[in-house]
């Protein structure tokens, strides 16, 4: 009986031993892979990161520029706001307001990585007071430039009555007036 136990054991034994796993040196050079391919599709990520936080950027402007202009024809008498909340109240003090919540909400809105600002353009007037009484312009000028420039965009942006969207691909906003050369260019 005594030899049919030790068999079994001894049996057990090499069962176990034939049982095999990943060796340190194996789980090693599977973590050095996943590490040399991350490492290698960051900047990758990182570019098509920018590129999204600038299309959307854009676009942003893009409809400041058209509730800039939805404003002046409906409650400006033909001026422009040159704030934000302006264009967050629509005529009579609805709360239907020419612009989005997301960007009419804060006095300088921050979106995918932009800061936004709004006042008035260069050779702006006053104008008579907007439907709700606000203060008006004959002008305005509207940027957007990255919050880190090679992190969450590379180009800064700006609007005007002109209906036009400029960039600037030194990350800064480009300066009023706004015309090409140096590295500024319309979008359009």
């Amino acid at each position: 009986m005594s030899g049919l136990g030790n068999g079994d054991r001894d049996s057990d034994l090499g069962a176990m031993c034939d049982a095999r796993g990943f060796t340190l040196i194996e789980l090693l050079i599977v973590v050095t892979i996943i590490g040399v391919v991350a490492t290698i599709s960051m900047p990758g990520l990182l570019r098509a990161r920018m590129t999204g936080n600038e299309t959307s950027a854009i676009a942003s402007l893009r409809s400041i520029v058209s509730a800039e202009t939805s404003y002046a024809s409906g409650c400006g008498a033909g001026n422009y706001a040159v704030a934000f909340a302006t264009l967050a109240i629509g005529p009579g003090g609805s709360p239907d307001g020419y612009l989005s919540p997301d960007l009419a909400t804060a006095l300088a809105p921050r979106k995918n990585g932009y800061l936004f600002s709004l006042g008035p353009g260069a050779g702006g007037a006053a104008g008579t007071p907007d439907c709700n009484g606000t203060a008006t312009n004959s002008r305005y000028y509207v940027t957007a430039i990255p919050a880190g420039v090679g992190t969450t965009g590379t180009r800064g942006f700006a609007g005007s009555q002109s209906i036009t969207i400029w960039q600037n691909v030194s990350g800064a906003a480009p300066p009023e007036p706004l015309a090409a050369g140096a590295g500024i260019s319309p979008i359009q």
